[in-house]
């Protein structure tokens, strides 16, 4: 598996898993082709192939001291195989390069995939967003971890 940045030509794919896996609050193209303007400033989008192309995408915002993991999502037949693990810790290894000390997520609360690779990178609750996801009505579990020294490479904590 390889992981590299994130482009403008990779929204085909993205957009079509994106649609796949978040069908009830999918990002537009529009969302996309915004956060991608930005990667100079203070987004990151990494994407994970393998021989069957596309395996995953994940993105990053990072300003000042914080960060805020904004998206992963991993095909469905890859999921549970060490992507989601490779690219959270390409994202961690990120915000820690940028200087964040902390790093927080939302995670749908039903979830319990997510939420289980999210606390074995030493994320823990920190509250909840009622009724955030629309239209279900389905809170955010807000999570945070702090970051360590050490933690700018990105293999530290891949979920071995």
């Amino acid at each position: 598996m390889k992981l590299r940045q994130m482009t403008l030509d990779d929204l085909p794919g993205v957009l079509e898993l994106e649609r796949l896996l978040f069908p009830e609050d999918a990002w537009s193209e529009k969302a996309y082709r915004d956060e991608l303007a930005d990667l100079d400033g203070t987004r990151h989008y990494v994407l994970a192939e393998d021989g069957g192309g596309l395996a995953g995408w994940a993105g990053l915002a990072a300003v000042g001291d914080q960060a805020d993991v904004l998206t992963i999502g991993v095909r469905p037949e890859l999921q549970g195989r060490g992507v989601g693990a490779r690219l959270l810790a390409a994202l961690l290894g990120e915000a820690a390069v940028r200087g964040c000390g902390e790093v927080f997520l939302d995670v749908r609360a039903d979830n319990d995939r997510a939420r289980r690779l999210y606390e074995r990178f030493g994320f823990t609750p920190v509250g909840v967003r009622k009724r955030y996801y629309q239209p279900s009505g389905v809170d955010a579990i807000v999570m945070m971890r702090a970051l360590r020294p050490g933690d700018e490479t990105p293999a530290r904590g891949a979920g071995r």
